[in-house]
């Protein structure tokens, strides 16, 4: 803009000064009548002011300012070569060079799932591709990639300035949709996501750097999966959660058998303990029971034939 504006200031000086000193006022008589006419007349002061502002102008036009990370590149329109100047402030002759400016530093681009993208944004920005199940997957991915210095030139001929849309979108694009679909929706997603990542970068890397590009890297950022297949992982889960539900009673009560089980093999063993003790000593049952009486009994009939007098027992 200031450049711009050096120049229109330039020109105007010119004009006023061959304007003012330039020209001069003469009279003139036609069909009788007198008239005042200015006529230019150049004196060699003027002559040099306008020849050294011309030259200074032209200087001016020729300047060029190169960003840190851009590579300018000229061609010269006689010779029909190439060549380019680095970052800063460069002087390229005007009218001799046609000038394209590259950015040599690293550039980003990124694919975006279909409704991850705003409505002014194109859809050529958008990515999606078919797995293995048939169904469609959304894809967020980002490319890491810069140009080659040394190819520049081979760029410059060979695609263009619009290598973005010739060559950057198309291989990608192309390269993923190629490869996600030998995948299933859960490899793609968790289970083999770096091989497919991998697989992506080195055949995206093999393409670009025919052309002159170097890829840096690729990421596999997001997996935007569809409504239908969400709701059959949901149902599916909900199942395994009851099959687990299941199970877990199941096992409860097996272990809930066993317990009684071996509660009641316990006392089997010990009801025959105590059948085999009682069959070696028959007397034993009468200590028992009478061990189970109550403090209040004083007398029992044995037998139906004697009477035991408990308190004589007790006081013995």
């Amino acid at each position: 803009m200031l450049k711009i504006i050096l120049i229109l200031l330039i020109l105007w000086i010119v004009g006023y000064i061959i304007f003012k000193y330039g020209t001069k006022i003469i009279l003139k008589e036609e069909k009788g009548e007198i008239i005042t006419m200015k006529k230019i007349s150049l004196n060699p002061l003027i002559i040099i002011v306008t020849f050294f502002s011309l030259c200074f102008l032209y200087f001016l036009l020729s300047i060029k300012y190169v960003p840190t990370g851009y590579i300018l590149l000229k061609f010269n329109i006689f010779n029909k070569k190439y060549s380019f100047n680095s970052e800063g402030f460069q002087v390229v002759p005007f009218l001799i060079y046609r000038t394209y400016s590259y950015d040599t530093r690293r550039q980003e681009y990124t694919l975006f799932p279909e409704d991850f993208v705003e409505s002014k944004e194109k859809k050529e920005n958008v990515l999606s591709s078919y797995v293995k199940e048939g169904l469609t997957v959304g894809i967020e991915i980002t490319t890491w990639f810069r140009l080659n210095n040394d190819k520049i030139i081979e760029i410059h001929k060979n695609i263009g300035p619009d290598y973005f849309d010739k060559v950057i979108k198309p291989v990608i694009k192309g390269v993923t949709k190629s490869i996600i679909p030998y995948y299933s929706i859960r490899e793609v997603y968790s289970e083999k996501r770096e091989e497919v990542e991998k697989k992506i970068e080195e055949k995206v890397r093999e393409i670009l750097e025919k052309d002159g590009f170097i890829l840096e890297k690729i990421i596999l950022k997001d997996i935007k999966l569809p409504p239908d297949f969400l709701k059959t992982v949901e149902e599916k889960e909900i199942a395994e959660e009851e099959v687990k539900r299941m199970e877990y009673i199941l096992e409860k009560e097996r272990k809930e058998a066993e317990r009684k089980k071996i509660e009641a093999m316990g006392k089997a063993e010990a009801i025959r303990i105590i059948s085999e003790e009682l069959r070696k000593n028959p007397q034993y049952i009468k200590y028992l029971y009478v061990d189970k009486l109550s403090d209040n009994v004083k007398v029992i009939i044995s037998d139906q034939k004697s009477f035991l007098d408990l308190k004589e027992v007790m006081e013995k």
